[in-house]
């Protein structure tokens, strides 16, 4: 029997098969996305070609800020150990690009020997020259938290006067290269510093604010405890999650490059076709760079292209002045098909490899450091507030305002000392909690599961009710400190 279909059409008709996210991104990207971005030059106006170690490092947090807003101190917090090459002062101390990476043996590996080692995923950095690289070095140590995520220290961002003084490389292009590739930005304020210089305003964009102070000093207004203790831990939770969605953060990388990697070959190509054969080849260059943004909107109406996935208009003008427009490759459809075919087929099966991978490591959290001071005992986060109150009492917490709600309960006309569910109902709504709450409310209160509160169950709805209105969660189980004394036997038999 004879197939009418050639290779490459069963090959687009069957999705790749891959072991592991990682194989399968490094298989994609240079079997089917590299080639288009080698034809077009993508890596000479956007972004260098990505290398194996890009897929393969750890999850990265990138420190942004001004000098002396504690981003070398907020590394040590989380460490609970110095790193080699770590200074904190009031001056600018930290003047180099540091990664914080694990190692087993402290040392510091400088920057010109960084760029060379293949198992880093910094050997394009090796394009800002010497005076970056002898700006830049990797602290190691054998640290649990530097086992599940690494972290870059930057240079104090300056103001004034000291932003003047030339660095000797393009400090903003730096950051946006570490930007691209990071997996979390933090930028570091100061209370008292909160003016921000031209330098820093080019770089940042601020999505979630959080207020805490992360050092290991007394603290100087103990009434900000509780708001700083709530804000740490939910940055803790952010910074832990990282390895859980890091295959999933570097899937979603690709297909935004992918996308701009499209739209560049339309634009290259889009010029070339333009481009005249023999004469006057710098004039229509200059013509056409002036009139890029009509040929944006060219493709964006030939091909429906989102203009949210051009490159930016200006950026791409300045970079086509020092390009030999004659030189640029005409459009290769069998190229973009391997792209879209990419897109419509391999990364669906990449994205169900993603959840299974999620599914097999679900506590592949960050550990170590200060992320295991609040997990467990008497500091953990909210231990003895909300429905945790009362844990470490001999006595039913509940007790103390069982009598106040005792005089409600004989109110709802109790049968053989239960209240009906109506009856319950009509007391619990005055709260003006959504139903949803309550429900969980009366399926945490009612012990017994026989649709009727009794005096204890009664008491203990009010108390979760209260627990609700002061701003605290429900617990999704009811602690055992918080059963009716008269319940714990059916309780535990349960």
């Amino acid at each position: 029997m004879f197939s009418w279909l050639g290779t490459d059409d069963r090959r687009k008709k069957e999705p790749e098969v891959f072991q592991t996210v990682s194989d399968g991104l490094k298989k994609l990207y240079k079997t089917k996305l590299l080639p288009l971005e080698e034809s077009y030059r993508f890596h000479d106006f956007h972004s260098p070609a990505l290398e194996d170690a890009d897929f393969d490092n750890k999850p990265m947090v990138l420190l942004v800020g001004q000098y002396s807003t504690g981003k070398t101190s907020f590394i040590r917090y989380l460490l609970e150990q110095d790193f080699p090459g770590m200074r904190i002062g009031p001056e600018p101390t930290t003047d180099s690009f540091i990664a914080v990476m694990h190692g087993d043996t402290e040392g510091v590996v400088p920057g010109n020997a960084l760029v060379v080692d293949p198992k880093k995923p910094f050997r394009k950095l090796n394009a800002f020259g010497n005076a970056f690289l002898n700006r830049f070095v990797c602290a190691q140590l054998p640290n649990p938290v530097l086992e599940s995520i690494s972290v870059i220290d930057t240079p104090g961002i300056l103001s004034g006067e000291k932003q003047r003084i030339s660095r000797g490389y393009d400090f903003a292009a730096v950051l946006e290269w570490f930007a691209e590739r990071v997996d979390r930005i933090i930028l570091l304020f100061d209370a008292h510093k909160l003016d921000i210089s031209d330098e820093f305003s080019e770089v940042i964009k601020v999505v979630r604010v959080y207020i805490g102070s992360f050092w290991s000093h007394p603290l100087l207004i103990p009434d900000n405890r509780k708001l700083f203790e709530a804000e740490e831990q939910d940055l803790f939770k952010d910074i832990q999650s990282l390895p859980r969605n890091a295959a999933l953060r570097k899937l979603n990388d690709l297909i935004k490059r992918a996308r701009l990697a499209k739209v560049h070959a339309y634009i290259i190509s889009s010029l070339k076709k333009e481009m005249p054969s023999v004469f006057g080849k710098e004039n229509k260059k200059k013509e056409l760079i002036a009139s890029l943004g009509d040929i944006y909107k060219r493709i964006e109406r030939e091909h429906m292209i989102s203009p949210g996935d051009f490159p930016n208009l200006k950026k791409m003008q300045d970079h086509l002045q020092a390009q030999d427009l004659t030189k640029f490759q005409p459009l290769k459809p069998k190229l973009l098909e391997a792209v879209d075919d990419m897109l419509a087929s391999d990364i669906a099966s990449l994205m169900v490899l993603v959840r299974q991978e999620e599914t097999q490591c679900p506590n592949s959290v960050v550990k170590g450091g200060a992320f295991d001071g609040t997990l467990d005992g008497p500091f953990g986060h909210g231990y003895g507030e909300g429905a945790g109150e009362g844990i470490d009492e001999v006595e039913w917490v509940v007790a103390r305002d069982k009598p106040a709600y005792d005089e409600i309960f004989y109110t709802l006309s109790p049968v053989n000392g239960k209240v009906t569910g109506a009856n319950a109902k009509r007391e619990m709504v005055k709260s003006k909690l959504p139903n949803t709450v309550l429900g969980k409310i009366w399926k945490l209160a009612d012990i017994d599961k026989d649709g009727m509160l009794d005096d204890e169950e009664f008491a203990l709805a009010n108390h979760l009710i209260k627990v609700k209105l002061e701003g605290h969660e429900l617990p999704s189980e009811l602690p055992a400190h918080l059963v009716p004394p008269s319940k714990r036997k059916i309780y535990n038999s349960l």
